[in-house]
């Protein structure tokens, strides 16, 4: 299979992709182009949301508005005033660490990990962010958080930290967004590139988009990657299922640390693509907040 370019829109680094079935539109960031984007596959008309800073991972949140991870700090955003109200700093004793990848459990919890963009120590974590807005910590010890989503039941959590390439699977308690129980679900170290951003589909396939590996992959249940989309560009980000029938693969790419001859080669680098590739996806709950 091969994803297509579906907006030109060259990001500088896009991520954090996802389906809002409330607008029916695909939303996804540009981190350090400090822009959100968002995608009508009906109509194939874009646009783009300037942000005054780095938007790491957001989403939805059932009261109206967003939850935004910025770079150093959870906030509730309202976009219709650019308000927000403070949900928690990250690590602010540790200058060397960002928020990063990030999705809402099947309760509507956010669960938001960090990385380390300065020396690649393994010195950030993974946050919960309950939906009466208390904060705890998940998981501890990681270089860079990816590739966090949760089966069609959200009975299992799925997680990558990036240099590792494996993702892991974790017990998950929807009643208490606790974890347990972490395995071992797939190795990449026999894939081209590095596990980045996830998501699952509705047979419990979790789709994972390959950082400089010119592709999306798809691990089975049983942790045997079945199903390759080839990305005619070098750095894969993000994916995830949209379309008004979730039949859609939508992947962003990025143009970070691309050096002129790369860009020129490759010039839909930081495209928005797309594939249609035999599933469909689930629809992640809103932030419960």
């Amino acid at each position: 299979m091969q994803a297509e370019l579906v907006v030109d829109c060259k990001n500088q680094h896009g991520e954090g992709i996802f389906w809002n079935p409330a607008d029916a539109l695909v939303w996804w960031t540009d981190i350090e182009g400090r822009a959100l984007w968002s995608f009508d596959p009906v109509t194939g008309n874009s646009a783009r949301h300037g942000m005054s800073e780095r938007v790491c991972c957001f989403a939805p949140r059932a009261a109206g508005g967003l939850i935004v991870a910025y770079a150093d700090r959870v906030v509730l955003f309202d976009p219709a005033t650019a308000q927000e109200k403070l949900v928690t700093l990250f690590e602010p004793d540790n200058p060397e660490t960002r928020l990063n990848d990030g999705r809402t459990d099947r309760a509507g919890r956010l669960i938001v990990g960090g990385m380390n963009e300065v020396s690649g120590k393994a010195n950030s974590s993974v946050l919960c962010i309950d939906t009466d807005l208390t904060v705890r910590t998940l998981l501890e010890g990681v270089s860079c958080a990816n590739s966090t989503c949760f089966s069609p039941d959200g009975a299992t959590m799925f997680f990558a930290d990036t240099p590792d390439r494996q993702i892991f699977a974790f017990d998950y308690d929807i009643g208490t967004g606790q974890v347990s129980n972490r395995r071992l679900h797939a190795s990449f170290n026999d894939e081209p590139g590095l596990p980045d951003g996830s998501c699952v589909d509705a047979e419990g396939g979790v789709w994972n988009a390959e950082w400089e590996g010119r592709r999306v992959v798809r691990v089975a249940p049983d942790g045997k990657i079945d199903r390759i989309v080839e990305v005619p560009v070098w750095k894969p980000t993000c994916c995830a299922f949209g379309g008004p029938d979730l039949d859609i693969l939508f992947i962003t790419t990025s143009r970070l640390m691309s050096d002129e001859e790369v860009l020129k080669k490759e010039p839909d680098s930081g495209g928005l693509f797309a594939v249609k590739p035999g599933n469909r996806g689930v629809i992640d709950a809103p932030f419960n907040g």
